[in-house]
């Protein structure tokens, strides 16, 4: 078939009666979500469903999800979905899934917060905040991960890369922003910082 034969996408359902379009619209939206291993934001999601309003489909969405499995969560400007929360020792258990957080060491989850908090932040900034040299290894295990990515070069001789969460990460720890984050005062008040 060539591009020529292929069919046009109808965006706007012009055949089917009002009542069936937004449940056509929805469902669209859900095999998105679905098919999407990262958060998918709204002008993907735009693009199956026109111009109309990807955030009361969602709303809708989420809502025909409620008792299911599964939920959508929005991360950022973008939208997923994922299992519910409190199903997740379920899937632990049943298919030995490892968690891309919790195998990572104290050291890594504390040069990581430090990133979150901190970014754009070089390898240099954070030895300033540990007091030692922070390895290429630890960097390459978050990057690996998909927690970090690479920012702006700082603006210093050398021109040294910057670390920056990603938007897995705010998926990872269930923050829709960075804003999201505890408070540092808050964390070392309870003695975690």
């Amino acid at each position: 078939m060539t591009s020529q034969d292929a069919p046009i996408f109808d965006r706007l359902l012009a055949d089917l009666p009002p009542e069936l379009r937004w449940r056509e619209w929805m469902r669209r939206i859900e095999a998105v979500l679905f098919a999407s291993a990262r958060p998918v934001p709204r002008a993907d999601l735009a693009r199956v469903v026109g111009d109309i309003s990807v955030e009361l489909l969602v709303d809708d969405l989420s809502a025909s999800l409620e008792g299911h499995a599964f939920e959508v969560v929005k991360v950022a400007d973008s939208w997923m979905l994922r299992t519910r929360p409190v199903l997740a020792s379920v899937i632990h258990v049943a298919a030995d899934v490892g968690d891309q957080v919790s195998n990572l060491g104290e050291f890594d989850i504390a040069v990581l917060a430090a990133i979150a908090y901190h970014q754009p932040i070089t390898r240099d900034g954070l030895k300033d905040i540990f007091g030692k040299e922070i390895s290429r290894d630890l960097i390459g295990r978050l990057y690996e991960r998909n927690l970090i990515a690479t920012g702006p070069r700082a603006p210093r001789r050398g021109a040294p890369y910057t670390y920056v969460t990603t938007d897995h990460f705010l998926a990872a720890f269930d923050l829709e922003t960075l804003h999201d984050l505890p408070d540092q005062e808050q964390m070392q008040d309870a003695g975690m910082g």
